[in-house]
């Protein structure tokens, strides 16, 4: 089958390729791929980011987010049947939506929400998943406390908003102001335009922060915190708690030294740190599934591009410019 894998770390290191068909286990699931979401996980893996935390056997197949039709069931599933339609994003280590079919456990999977479609399935996974365990799991956020979002408009971002909206908050994000008006249909209360306006001159008082920038604008973000608030960072730095996420406690002494320096900003201020990596859970991304057919919830998608097409597409997502998901489509 057709596939893109990543032979080599970097900028070049993906191409395509023929690799055999995956071969399911007895708890997983063959599923034939109609369309795969692009994400910016992808291209931190693809340069090794992470090759010291996830150590994947190079060339592997890339691709975090996937919708399609199950082909083939291992002999211990019972909630999947050939022919159903669904959506995942397959656990780490068995990532692989980049290609024609690709095989998952099954508790990692979902069925398709009925109101979408494959492409705009393929662009919830990732994101749907992160905002809710980011925003419920690690935050707790309750109704009427206030959540700020940065890049409001990008895939995450745009998730987070009504998520967050969803659960209560009073939601802020930074956006370009031409962005303001869809931002603010999908649930934000305020949106505060980047390029003319510094975000910490303007907010004060939040509960969340969620930041999917890093660098400058992460440590900026406490700044607006109130005592005891939470940022949360989706790019990092990692800190000791992701050893633990990993299994890999050995780990953390190496991802305190490296969060150090925002941890220790962080304690200064009296607020608090987490880096926040999301899990693969077939089981929240069902109740999900209802939140998108309920109308609670709405994929936002940029742009769709042939398969054939896809290191196009990861370039347009690279370029930071999407607004929404950006998803690929097969057949």
């Amino acid at each position: 089958m057709k596939a893109f894998v990543v032979e080599s770390y970097g900028a070049d290191g993906l191409r395509s390729a023929d690799v055999p068909e995956p071969v399911p286990g007895d708890r997983d699931v063959l599923v034939q791929v109609r369309a795969a979401g692009i994400n910016p996980l992808d291209k931190m893996v693809r340069n090794g980011e992470f090759k010291q935390l996830l150590r994947y056997e190079r060339p592997f197949v890339l691709g975090h987010d996937v919708a399609g039709v199950v082909t083939q069931v291992g002999a211990s599933v019972r909630r999947f049947a050939v022919g159903d339609e669904v959506c995942a994003r397959p656990r780490d280590l068995r990532i692989g939506a980049f290609a024609e079919s690709i095989a998952m456990d099954s508790d990692d999977v979902a069925h398709k929400p009925r109101s979408l479609s494959f492409e705009e399935a393929a662009a919830v996974p990732l994101v749907a998943l992160a905002a809710w365990q980011a925003l419920v799991d690690v935050a707790h956020v309750e109704a009427g406390q206030k959540i700020l979002v940065h890049a409001g408009a990008g895939g995450l971002g745009s998730t987070v908003v009504q998520v967050a909206k969803h659960l209560g908050a009073h939601v802020a994000t930074t956006a370009r102001a031409e962005n303001a008006e869809a931002l603010r249909k999908l649930g934000a209360d305020e949106v505060i335009d980047y390029r003319t306006t510094d975000f910490s001159d303007v907010l004060d008082g939040y509960d969340v922060v969620l930041d999917s920038l890093g660098g400058a604008n992460l440590e900026k973000s406490l700044s607006v915190l109130k005592p005891g608030g939470l940022a949360i960072s989706a790019v990092g730095p990692p800190d000791p708690a992701f050893a633990e996420q990993l299994g890999r406690s050995a780990l953390k002494p190496v991802l305190s030294l490296m969060s150090r320096k925002i941890r220790k900003r962080a304690k200064r201020l009296g607020v608090r740190y987490s880096f926040f990596f999301m899990r693969a859970n077939g089981t929240q991304l069902a109740e999900l599934a209802d939140l998108y057919d309920s109308g609670a919830l709405r994929p936002v998608l940029d742009r769709t591009f042939p398969f054939d097409d896809l290191p196009e597409a990861l370039a347009h997502v690279e370029q930071g410019r999407a607004n929404g998901k950006v998803v690929v489509t097969l057949g």
